[in-house]
């Protein structure tokens, strides 16, 4: 099956996946190479946990990292990381936030509301809206901190979070630098996948088999969950999902939050994916501007074509920065593919 086979398959599973819980496990194997470091952490950093309001009065949950030689004294520019859609700051934002914040910037990671840590029912609850509004209350958070200029506050939003914080960044001027990696427009890829290859009549069967699906969650029925990552390999597993698998279902990349029973990170609920199909973040991007936007992905990234795409649309100024030989999942954790050396030099240069 080739990539757009596979992604088209990807949506068309909404009507008939109801996750089966039996037997799920965390593989024993997976593949550590190229620096991959998920859980990586750093003795010139602390790390606390903290909790603030989204406009929803919502709790959101973050892990604030502080350089153990910053000056609290003083205002220091500050950068919020999103995790990958379906997942949680653990996930990749964690890293990216310790790796930021050993360069002297203070950082904080969340969890986006109705996953992880953060509140919000149901859980895996699709709503874009209100995950770029977290955004602007991590803003608003850190904005309170002594220790943080809040002049110079931004962001990077990694996978289904680069779309996120470009929603967020379009009516939130106080995002003053915007970076993106390995981005997917949740909207685009639910509406069309990969290279346009969902039809509209095939999309019109999804909206409609999610509609249906309303009716039993509202009459007390089972909840189903959608998409996201297998939870175990057979011969015929396509490339994709095996890069996904091996980050989310392997030690590497695995990790369920405290106090879930179920391991449903990257499924999202059947009845309320839907609300992608009416999400266009890329709309208006140029209007961000003059504020910078970078966008980070993979030379081989299959999710490559959405950064490509955003990049097309937005205005001065802003970088499409291609890591060479890198895949989508690669810039999650393999520290000897993520260029953060490309984001230190971003942030320091736009967040003076």
């Amino acid at each position: 099956m080739n990539i757009n086979g596979f992604i088209t398959r990807w949506l068309r599973i909404l009507s008939a996946m109801t996750l089966g819980l039996t037997g799920v496990g965390v593989a024993s194997a997976a593949d550590m190479s190229k620096g991959a470091d998920n859980f990586y952490k750093s003795d010139r950093v602390t790390m606390q946990k903290v909790a603030f309001k989204n406009q929803y009065n919502m709790n959101i949950a973050g892990n604030l990292f502080i350089p153990k030689g910053l000056k609290e004294n003083t205002k220091n520019p500050a950068i919020i990381v999103g995790h990958p859609m379906g997942a949680v700051k653990e996930q990749s934002a964690n890293l990216y936030a310790t790796k930021m914040a050993e360069q002297g910037f203070a950082t904080l990671s969340l969890d986006l509301s109705f996953w992880g840590e953060s509140e919000g029912l149901p859980r895996n609850t699709v709503s874009p809206e209100i995950y770029a509004e977290d955004f602007s209350a991590a803003v608003d958070f850190l904005s309170t901190r002594p220790f943080v200029d809040r002049e110079r506050i931004g962001v990077i939003g990694v996978c289904g979070s680069g779309s996120f914080v470009i929603s967020a960044a379009k009516i939130d001027p106080r995002l003053k630098a915007i970076a993106t990696v390995s981005m997917y427009d949740m909207g685009a890829a639910n509406r069309n996948a990969l290279n346009h290859s969902l039809t509209i009549e095939q999309r019109k069967k999804i909206i409609a088999e999610a509609a249906e699906q309303r009716y039993v969650e509202f009459t007390g029925g089972e909840t189903k969950y959608t998409s996201g990552t297998v939870h175990e390999l057979r011969d015929d597993t396509h490339p994709i999902q095996r890069e996904f698998f091996d980050f989310y279902r392997t030690t590497r990349g695995e990790f369920t939050p405290k106090g879930s029973s179920l391991k449903l990170t990257t499924h999202p609920m059947l009845s309320s994916n839907v609300k992608f199909m009416n999400f266009y973040p890329f709309n208006d991007i140029e209007t961000i501007s003059p504020r910078p936007l970078l966008f980070i992905t993979g030379e081989n990234a299959h999710s490559r074509e959405f950064s490509e795409d955003a990049y097309k649309l937005a205005a001065e100024p802003k970088e499409l920065y291609i890591v060479p030989v890198a895949g989508h999942v690669d810039l999650y954790d393999r520290v000897n593919y993520i260029p953060f050396d490309k984001l230190t030099s971003f942030f320091t240069g736009h967040l003076k």
